[in-house]
């Protein structure tokens, strides 16, 4: 059995859960305690912290090594403090390349983490520098321009290889809002999810998510600000129909959010048929 099977068995029917949230030693807004004094408050069963991992590159929304000591002591202590909730040691990591940082890094095996997401922030551009293509679309817009030439469908064609080529590594549970590209790329070209070589992109790697079987997130991060799900509601019924393993996080940087939109999801994807 899988880590993330047993996590999932664990969960069980419970709704109150989210298996992606940030902690301050990334780029939340909040300290570790504020959320789970948030999740008890709003009676949360299972709650996986998942700070943005140690990279071998400079990001300011990233965990250092150094702090990662700290980060696991301070989930030790929450599962001390509120018993009622399970909570897990997990990280989004990054994944840059075989060659250079993913969640098969044996870094990551000697940290006892419960389980990990695996997620697409940095590419690289025409050049080989590895650059931010997930921040807010006016940072996304900037380095469109000034690192990527301009040349739009490059980023999104090579947002979606990196996603294939990180399953293809493997090493991880679930993998992390697999088509989030198309909010940024959204901004610079209308309707890009209906083109005929976006559509390409997205079935060919649900056809790798599907044949990997790894877990996929409906994430709802983003939906109260900019009306988005991660992935798209159009491919969740192909996802279910494939019989793939859902999860509903919240990707939460504010205590406030954790639970943002998280019922309104579950109760959507019963409603298609899903059984989790």
């Amino acid at each position: 059995m899988r880590p993330i099977d047993k996590i999932l068995a664990e969960i069980g029917e419970s709704e109150k859960y989210t298996l992606h949230a940030h902690t301050q030693f990334c780029d939340a807004r909040a300290p570790m305690a504020d959320f789970a004094a948030k999740a008890a408050e709003q009676g949360f069963t299972h709650y996986g912290f998942t700070p943005h991992s140690p990279l071998p590159i400079e990001s300011s929304c990233n965990m250092k090594k150094s702090d990662v000591p700290p980060y696991l002591a301070e989930v030790d202590r929450l599962q001390r403090l509120y018993p009622q909730i399970r909570f897990y040691k997990s990280m989004e990591i990054d994944y840059l390349g075989d060659d250079v940082w993913g969640a098969s890094d044996p870094y990551f095996a000697g940290l006892g983490l419960d389980y990990t997401i695996s997620s697409v922030h940095f590419i690289r551009n025409q050049e080989g520098e590895f650059v931010d293509i997930d921040g807010r679309p006016d940072h996304f817009k900037k380095n469109l321009a000034e690192k990527f030439a301009g040349d739009l469908r490059y980023v999104v064609e090579e947002f979606f290889a990196q996603n294939q080529r990180m399953i293809a590594a493997g090493g991880f549970d679930i993998i992390g809002h697999f088509d989030k590209i198309k909010h940024n790329a959204g901004t610079c070209l209308e309707g890009i999810e209906d083109t005929a070589w976006y559509k390409l992109l997205a079935d060919n790697l649900i056809d790798s998510i599907v044949a990997a079987g790894v877990v996929v997130e409906i994430n709802t991060k983003s939906w109260r600000e900019f009306g988005q799900m991660f992935p798209a509601q159009r491919h969740w019924r192909r996802l279910i129909d494939a019989g793939v393993d859902i999860v509903v996080n919240s990707d939460a940087h504010y205590p406030d959010r954790i639970d943002a939109m998280r019922p309104e999801v579950i109760k959507s994807l019963r409603y298609l048929g899903w059984k989790g």
